[in-house]
């Protein structure tokens, strides 16, 4: 019985490894992809195009990282008495990082805050849900929007956006005042560049008589949680 465990025990191992390179090669791809189908970067300043291929090397070189990590953490668990203790550090740091994904952990990091102040119009929930879009295609990690009456919400996945009464937006069920400020965790250069870029959140924002104000802070700190339902029909394939 023992040999049998000893014998499933790397090729489980070895399994997990090996989903976990080509979903970090997939996504590498994919970043890459649509970073240059979009159309908008055609419009983009020459030194905007020269940092976002900067920032592109820098996640690869990340990714090129994070592989030689896991191929160090597979050595580790296919090493016999090490290998148990090695399994429950991969074990805790996956779900760390599921769990901040998921938004029912804090997390800190570089990043940026992001303020945007309405103007003669209110900031309308389409260009809010905007900004959360340029800022997740720029590679942010975690993220929440507070208002000015202190409500703050993390944003996830599920998260929605409504344009509500007098001016405020609807975020999950929260209700939130301008000035609305979101802090965001990932690369500052390439989040700051992707809100800028012409036609973009802070364009659309002046058009209107406000103002979008980036910070570069490190850390930033998101610390509102979201409350994970029990799922009704998804199950594990």
């Amino acid at each position: 019985m023992k040999n049998l465990y000893e014998q499933r025990r790397p090729l489980a191992a070895n399994t997990i490894i090996a989903v976990l390179l080509a979903l970090l090669g997939f996504a590498l791809v994919v970043q890459f992809k649509a970073r240059n189908s979009d159309a908008e970067l055609a419009a983009a300043r020459p030194e905007d195009l020269v940092r976002i291929l900067s920032d592109l090397d820098s996640q690869q070189e990340r990714l090129r990282r994070d592989i030689a990590d896991l191929e160090e953490t597979r050595r580790q668990l296919d090493s016999g008495a090490q290998g148990r203790d090695a399994a429950l550090a991969e074990a805790r740091r996956r779900a760390d990082e599921l769990g901040i994904l998921a938004g029912t952990l804090p997390a800190e990091g570089p990043g940026l805050e992001v303020t945007l102040n309405s103007g003669s119009e209110p900031i309308q929930a389409a260009t809010m849900l905007d900004a959360i879009e340029e800022l997740r295609g720029a590679g942010a990690e975690a993220m929440q929007i507070g208002g000015a009456n202190g409500a703050a919400v993390r944003i996830v996945a599920s998260t929605y956006f409504a344009d509500g009464g007098d001016g405020r937006l609807l975020v999950a069920e929260s209700t939130l005042s301008a000035p609305y400020t979101i802090m965001v965790i990932g690369g500052p250069d390439t989040m700051r560049t992707a809100l800028n870029i012409p036609g973009g959140v802070v364009d659309s924002v002046r058009q209107h008589g406000g103002t979008v104000s980036l910070r570069e802070a490190d850390p930033v700190r998101v610390t509102a949680l979201h409350t994970a339902g029990e799922l009704r029909y998804a199950k594990p394939a």
